[in-house]
């Protein structure tokens, strides 16, 4: 009798976590490319109305390109926000342009500001400060901006310079009125992410901050993509997990961060926002994943998070 009485006194203590992470999913935004819109037909009955699709500007491709995606989401019945990298903008009246065609076009009401991996601007900006300054967002009636957040700094930027940064575009945006939101790289360990926050908010930034999940991948795929944007610290985890390696041409998903983080949230010791998924060409896989999430057919799971 008394083994019973733990157990489901364990089992009540779980309950909280299993529904913050469940909460997390219904609320989480997805990454999506112009590859992926001859998939939002399916999506619509994996994802809720309205959800944000955050549109992904690759390289090569056109802004047309990234205005037609806009488009395609609004009328899948989702909320489009596209990346904006700054550095491929050849000057004002281009960025004009096309902040302009995606209000336009697609309602768009928010983007995500990023400099670009380019080593050369096309143009006069080379930071996203400079286009946050000039008052072009305001005048197309763009009053949402998210920015890049890195927790664990950039491999070839200066922390210090990112945290200068981070607090410059924060006061920035509380000038120019805009609403702003940091949306981190993904990571592999929320502790890291959760001491960011703690130090934002110490230096007196109330911005919301969006941790970035890397959708359900093969591990091999996230360590390219860790190598390139900086998931620093954090990579331990894998990398102190041998048995990891063995997994490699495997999938790995986020279970374990996305059951921290939902700790978090129930221990009130972290006042983020949400999270953001990556789908790293697995956009309709990863809106399923979020469904059974959502609809709480998961089973928490010690040793790996938990289960769907």
């Amino acid at each position: 009798m008394a083994l019973a009485a733990s157990s489901t006194a364990v089992s009540a203590a779980k309950e909280p976590v299993a529904a913050a992470i469940a909460q997390l999913a219904r609320e989480a935004s997805i990454e999506i490319t112009v590859h992926d819109i001859v998939h939002l037909e399916e999506s619509r009955s994996l994802l809720p109305a309205g959800k944000s699709l955050f549109v992904s500007h690759l390289p090569k491709q056109q802004w047309r390109e990234t205005e037609a995606a806009c488009r395609a989401v609004r009328a899948a019945g989702f909320r489009p926000v596209p990346h904006v990298p700054v550095r491929l903008l050849p000057d004002a009246a281009t960025a004009d342009r096309v902040f302009d065609g995606f209000v336009e076009a697609a309602q768009v009401d928010e983007v995500l500001l990023i400099s670009g991996d380019y080593p050369q601007a096309l143009g006069p900006y080379t930071e996203v400060l400079q286009l946050m300054h000039n008052g072009a967002l305001q005048r197309h009636g763009i009053r949402r901006v998210t920015i890049a957040g890195h927790p664990e700094g950039h491999p070839k930027v200066e922390l210090a310079d990112i945290r200068r940064a981070e607090l410059d575009k924060a006061r920035m945006a509380q000038q120019a009125g805009l609403e702003l939101t940091l949306l981190t790289q993904f990571f592999f360990e929320q502790r890291p992410f959760l001491d960011w926050v703690r130090e934002l908010r110490s230096a007196g930034v109330q911005a919301c901050v969006v941790g970035g999940l890397a959708g359900r991948t093969k591990l091999s795929t996230l360590f390219k993509f860790a190598m390139r944007c900086g998931a620093g610290a954090s990579m331990r985890v894998l990398t102190a997990r041998p048995q990891a390696f063995t997994k490699l041409l495997g999938d790995h998903g986020p279970e374990s961060v996305l059951r921290g983080l939902a700790e978090a949230r129930c221990e009130k010791t972290s006042d983020f926002a949400g999270v953001h998924l990556f789908c790293f060409g697995g956009f309709v896989r990863t809106c399923r994943w979020l469904q059974a999430i959502a609809d709480g057919r998961f089973i928490l799971d010690d040793a790996e998070g938990f289960r769907v």
